[in-house]
């Protein structure tokens, strides 16, 4: 019999819908009932698409008598971290502080007015592992509970007293000069691996902020290494087996030094992220293979995270069924991963080597460290040799082996959906959709690509996201949108990211009604969410009662927190629109978090963007005269042909209160540190005033 989380809409939770163990949803009805009952309370987190949270619903969840003791004992309680990222960030705090790490799924037990008072990750069913089985914790929990209340209480008191402290403190420090962002430099160029790329030892997970920052501290401060360390990471993450070599797109992090062996989620977040990445990195370098693995980026979210009408699905799973015939058995990585006696059936012997050595397959495998035997006769795929590499190799030209090469992809393309596919997190967010409408503006500006529809797909996700998840009448944006339902109210990541793309998208087609909401949802986000008196943002909205404690997000990792994002965002709108309480919020974050960025600064990255874009003289450039003209598209083309980090692109039909069109053609406008230069028509004039 299904549990009540069959009447949800989450992934994750319908995920564990059919356990024995009597599951709530995060809200009142368990809270009451374990004040009833006097009960503490289980809190299970994670996401449709983690490993470990799978294996720990087979192991234990599904488990009758490790459900049995959970209900007797406790009030077990799911959350979707994806949709309840405020739930989830309170309690990994916790789980960190406690344990010394954190991660997925998350184990926290409660008391019944939900503060935290023990907590870990995955617990295996038994002792192994150097972890205690999860039924002896439950079982040892459970009869402390009820013998020594009194100090898991005190306990649990004193926690939350340091989180509240750590919420609410306020920062001192120097005002944040240039200083951080060479701290910042310095300390990225002593964790960055010279001879794999990446920064830091395995597992390497990329973090796409600190590409953002050293790419624009290259430019900013001519420094060649910040962009070689970017580049050399980007170029070895591509020829690696985490990025997905017939299909495009990267999976979620490489557990090895060398970028083979990834965890083969696809989280859309990274997807978002890594495009433009590359696509920065293109618009700086021209180098085509940057632009390569950008486009199929964009295509691999195109053919599969996308709903029919428009928004962008969450994520696909590092599990897939192994064989049909027994759908319980799952691997991770079995959609991905080939045998060499699959490769010569599909595609005969003598392209089957070719593929081979091209890609790195071998008969017993090309995994050397499998603990757990999955990988055993399976190679993933990467680049293991160069396309001229694999023609010496083969005794072929070129040309030849490359149209080998070619239709093997082809074929192998063609097979691989016949294959049990991973699951999909078909939930829509609303953070998420932005970044990646960010990702699809930018492409459509820097590649520039005839038939390629990446300003449509970037439109269609924002309608989506206008039609779906958002309501005019009371200016409330919600965060989750699945099977027709739209649920939670937007957090502050959910509205930095769509400011984020309504200006991307301001710059691409030049709407206004872009920018005018852009300014409509900053507003909003200030009443919301900002900390008036200490500076800086909430993660939550002001008035929501279901958790304990406001938060300021302030590391970017994975994802660049909220704070750093909104920052660079009411900078940017402040130049764009000329309101002036945008960029002193945006002073005030920064004094939030002055000491944390001069005593950390590689912490923070993606604000030290932001501190950047504050710092240099500020560039604006105006275009006007007709949209369509072609004269208007060579002028266009010669500012997205730069990587002009600092500047806002700003269009107007006829020519600004104070400038004029020249003889009626299109013209452009370019102003640098409040001074602006005279007009020009000729691309080769705007060219050489941007820096030929």
């Amino acid at each position: 019999m299904p549990n009540r989380l069959i009447h949800e809409k989450s992934p994750y939770l319908l995920q564990h819908a059919h356990n024995p163990v009597d599951w709530y949803a995060w809200g009142e009805e368990a809270f009451a009932k374990a004040r009833a009952e006097d009960k503490p309370i289980f809190l299970s987190v994670g996401y449709s698409t983690c490993h470990w949270c799978h294996v720990m619903e087979r192991e234990s969840f599904e488990n009758a008598n490790v459900a049995e003791v959970l209900n007797q004992y406790f009030v077990p309680v799911k959350v979707d971290r994806e949709e309840r990222p405020d739930v989830d960030r309170i309690y990994m705090l916790f789980v960190q502080a406690s344990t010394g790490s954190g991660g997925w799924p998350m184990s926290v037990w409660l008391t019944p007015d939900a503060k935290p008072f023990f907590g870990g990750t995955y617990f295996p069913p038994d002792s192994r592992y150097g972890r205690p089985g999860f039924r002896t914790v439950l079982e040892s929990l459970g009869r402390a509970w009820h013998g020594d209340r009194a100090r898991i209480e005190q306990s649990a008191n004193q926690v939350v007293e340091q989180l509240r402290q750590q919420a609410e403190a306020g920062d001192a420090g120097p005002k944040v000069g240039r200083e951080v962002l060479d701290s910042a430099y310095f300390a990225f160029r002593r964790s960055f691996d010279p001879q794999l790329g990446g920064f830091g030892p395995a597992p390497k997970f990329p973090r796409p902020s600190i590409h953002n920052f050293l790419v624009r501290y290259a430019v900013t401060q001519k420094n060649e290494e910040a962009l070689a360390m970017v580049l050399a990471t980007l170029g070895a993450m591509a020829r690696g087996g985490m990025c997905d070599q017939l299909g495009g797109g990267f999976h979620r992090y490489s557990v090895d030094d060398h970028w083979l062996v990834p965890h083969f989620e696809k989280m859309l977040y990274d997807q978002a992220q890594l495009a433009i990445s590359y696509l920065e990195a293109y618009q700086i370098t021209r180098e085509p293979a940057l632009s390569v693995v950008a486009h199929d980026i964009l295509h691999y979210v195109l053919a599969e995270l996308t709903h029919p009408q428009g928004g962008f699905y969450s994520a696909e799973d590092a599990d897939s069924i192994i064989d049909p015939v027994n759908p319980h058995e799952k691997g991770e990585g079995a959609f991905y991963i080939w045998t060499a006696e699959e490769l010569r059936a599909a595609l005969g012997e003598r392209d089957a080597a070719i593929f081979a050595y091209r890609y790195g397959v071998f008969e017993k495998g090309n995994v050397d460290e499998d603990p757990h035997g999955e990988f055993t006769g399976r190679n993933v795929l990467y680049q293991a040799h160069t396309l001229e590499e694999t023609a010496q190799h083969a005794g072929l030209s070129v040309d030849v082996t490359d149209t080998a090469l070619g239709s093997a992809l082809r074929t192998l393309l063609w097979l691989r959906p016949r294959r049990p596919h991973p699951h999909l997190d078909d939930k829509i967010l609303t953070s998420w959709n932005a970044m990646m409408i960010s990702a699809f503006a930018k492409g459509a500006q820097i590649l520039d690509r005839p038939g390629t529809h990446y300003a449509e797909a970037a439109r269609r996700a924002l309608d989506f996201i206008r039609l779906r998840l958002w309501d005019e009448s009371d200016q409330r944006l919600l965060r989750r949108y699945r099977d027709g339902d739209a649920a939670v109210d937007a957090f502050l990541d959910d509205y930095a990211h769509l400011i984020t793309a309504l200006i991307d998208m301001y710059e691409t087609s030049f709407e206004a009604a872009d920018l005018d909401w852009a300014k409509r949802l900053a507003a909003r986000a200030l009443e919301l969410f900002e900390d008036r008196e200490q500076g800086g943002f909430f993660s939550t909205p002001s008035g929501q009662s279901d958790v304990l404690l406001r938060l300021k997000d302030d590391y970017d990792g994975a994802e660049p927190s909220a704070n750093s994002v909104m920052a660079l965002a009411l900078l940017r709108l402040a130049r764009m629109t000329g309101i002036a309480e945008f960029a002193v919020a945006a002073e005030r974050t920064f004094a939030a978090f002055r000491s944390r960025l001069s005593a950390m600064p590689a912490g923070l990255p993606q604000m030290l963007v932001a501190v950047e874009f504050s710092m240099a003289p500020p560039m604006e450039i105006v275009l006007a005269g007709p949209r369509e003209d072609p004269a208007m598209r060579d002028l266009l083309h010669v500012v997205r042909g730069r990587f002009l980090p600092n500047a806002v692109v700003m269009f107007a039909e006829e020519a600004p209160i104070g400038m004029f069109v020249i003889k009626d053609r299109p013209t452009a406008f370019v102003c640098e540190n409040y001074a602006c230069k005279l007009p020009v028509t000729a691309p080769a004039e705007l060219a050489k005033m941007l820096g030929a």
